[in-house]
């Protein structure tokens, strides 16, 4: 690889960590390329991109774009490297997992996940990162947890209005 075609590879990958807030680190050395081909096919169903450079190149990239930022991911950057880019902070984790209940195989191995800002470093990290929830979803939940109160006080409201109807109706037929 000439130096040249080293410097557009740097800066494609500039372009991805700069347009990402979220990409995973993944080793997938011995994935055969029949399986590396479904991968790259299943992410491109699921609008994750996936990109395979040299570990060296990608260091340059993240360092050039912001050395402390991404120090996290630096230790990860050995063996074969498969990056998956995505918008959404847990599709990259789901499509792990699900390549390895159908392969049968503990293959991608993650290696690490930089999700906006934090770094999640080993394939332990998998099934946290499965179970995220997306800001939408947070934002509902919430949304759910503060109208939950509300919706008590007005049906105890509405109760006491009932209560004192009832309480008026037993009154009127008393006398």
């Amino acid at each position: 690889m000439t130096k040249q075609e080293k410097n557009e590879v740097i800066e494609l990958l500039k372009g991805k960590f700069s347009q990402y807030n979220n990409f995973y680190v993944t080793d997938t050395e011995s994935l055969t390329v029949e399986q590396v081909v479904k991968l790259r096919r299943t992410c491109f169903d699921k609008n994750v991109e996936m990109k395979v450079a040299k570990n060296t190149l990608i260091r340059k990239a993240l360092e050039s774009l912001d050395n402390e930022k991404y120090a996290g991911v630096y230790q990860s950057l050995n063996n074969v490297t498969a990056l998956l880019f995505s918008e959404s902070p847990k599709e990259p984790a789901l499509i792990i997992s699900a390549f390895r209940k159908e392969s049968n195989k503990d293959r991608p191995v993650l290696k690490a996940a930089f999700i906006d800002g934090d770094v999640f470093e080993g394939d332990n990290q998998l099934a946290a990162l499965t179970a995220l929830k997306s800001k939408q979803d947070l934002i509902g939940d919430i949304i759910g947890l503060l109208q939950s109160p509300a919706k008590n006080v007005i049906s105890a409201l509405n109760a006491g209005n009932k209560l004192a109807s009832l309480v008026k109706a037993l009154e009127e037929r008393a006398n």
